[in-house]
């Protein structure tokens, strides 16, 4: 039993105070160390071949990509480029105003006697609206009247002494010729016939000054009947009857406001790039969105012949029929113009303009193939975009291009989706 407790390894050793073999110690400690290191080589070799696959796999993925990225033919969304109308419709803000409007002021002082209209009377030319009475006027036309009949009276007898001085001078004349009449008294005759006559002349005019100083006075006698100075519509009134009303050019009172609205005056202002083809004659719809579904037509009559240099735009009036007056002056509408184009432009979706640091171009489709054209903006239409030059009508431009559309890149157009700009 001693035997095979010393033999036992597992029984041997410090704890025991036994003695370890020489031949068991030297075997356990040569064994270690190689495995040890040659489990450090295979991890390494393990890590660095995985870490070499990892890398291969990714470079493929690299090229693969690059090869799919070279080799795809991307689907793209096209319109194509539309040549404009002949005509642009443009659609500006206007105010309506009568056709003619005036403020009645009084040209005669008294008071109202009679007052046959009110706001919103319509009145035609000639029709009386008030009556002014002025009793002092009809005194001043008779005196006018009276001093006409004195100067008239005073004429007659200035005719009459120049008939006698010219008969006298006419029988004197011979006699101081043969002697039997002094010089003297022909002399005496002659100036006398001369006075006579210079009489009659200033009978004459006073009674023309007269005569003028009695039109005055009658003229503010018609004064005193107001009537409407054409057909229309009283918009105001400030009198009443009883009411006193004074005559002068500067704060004589204000009675009326008469409109003439049976044909609108509208009043709009034509941006520069839309003013060279405007033109009297040129169609025009009126719009009033407190009266919808009903149109106005009309046509442009006037224009200011000029750019105002503050807003670059032109004045333009269209004159509207209005015979039932539905139309009413100071209404806020638009104004549809059908200009006709002077210059061709083309229209592309909006979508199809890129801007970048390169500037302004779209991409269009040739023979399968992208080209990046330049292009100018004529106008903005909001869903549509008006070019003037870059691009011809028929071309194909893709809608929404991206980023890295380059210039030659193949490309294949989804026709399902196809755009259709609409006509300007």
């Amino acid at each position: 039993m001693s035997d095979l407790k010393n033999s036992d390894p597992e029984t041997t050793g410090p704890e025991n105070n036994d003695p370890v073999p020489e031949a068991v110690a030297p075997r356990r400690r040569g064994w270690s160390g190689p495995i040890f290191g040659l489990g450090v080589v295979l991890t390494l070799t393990c890590g660095l071949a995985f870490g070499a696959r990892g890398y291969t796999m990714r470079q493929d993925q690299v090229a693969a990509t690059a090869a799919h990225d070279r080799d795809l033919v991307p689907s793209v969304r096209v319109a194509t480029v539309k040549a404009s109308g002949d005509e642009s419709v443009v659609t500006l803000p206007a105010t309506t105003s009568a056709f003619a409007a005036a403020n009645i002021f009084a040209r005669a002082s008294g008071y109202i006697d009679k007052r046959n209209v009110d706001i919103g009377d319509r009145v035609k030319a000639g029709e009386l609206l008030a009556e002014i009475t002025a009793p002092e006027l009809d005194h001043q036309i008779a005196q006018a009247q009276a001093t006409l009949a004195q100067n008239q009276a005073a004429l007659h007898q200035a005719q009459a002494n120049m008939e006698l001085a010219n008969v006298t001078n006419q029988r004197d004349t011979p006699l101081v010729k043969d002697g039997w009449v002094t010089k003297q008294q022909g002399d005496t005759d002659r100036l006398t016939l001369q006075a006579q006559q210079a009489a009659v002349g200033v009978a004459q005019a006073n009674i023309v000054a007269q005569q003028a100083l009695l039109q005055v006075l009658n003229q503010q006698k018609a004064y005193q009947s107001v009537v409407a100075p054409f057909d229309g519509v009283i918009t105001q009134r400030n009198i009443d009857v009883g009411s006193l009303v004074q005559a002068d050019t500067t704060t004589g009172t204000f009675m009326f406001t008469i409109m003439q609205a049976d044909v609108i005056r509208t009043q709009v202002y034509v941006p520069q790039d839309e003013a060279f083809g405007v033109e009297p004659g040129i169609e025009a719809v009126i719009r009033v969105p407190e009266l919808p579904g009903r149109t106005f037509p009309g046509k442009v009559t006037r224009i200011a012949d000029a750019i105002q240099p503050d807003t670059r735009t032109l004045l333009t009036e269209v004159d509207v029929p209005n015979k039932d007056g539905a139309l009413r002056p100071g209404t806020y509408g638009t104004v549809e113009l059908h200009i006709p184009r002077k210059t061709p432009s083309l229209l592309v979706p909006a979508e199809a303009v890129v801007f970048n640091s390169q500037g302004v171009h779209v991409a269009l489709i040739a023979d399968g193939a992208v080209q990046l054209r330049k292009v100018s903006i004529a106008r903005d239409l909001g869903t549509q975009v008006e070019l003037s030059d870059g691009v011809k009508a028929g071309d194909e431009v893709v809608l929404n291009p991206s980023v890295d559309l380059a210039q030659g890149r193949k490309v294949q157009v989804r026709p399902e989706t196809e755009a259709k700009p609409a006509v300007s």
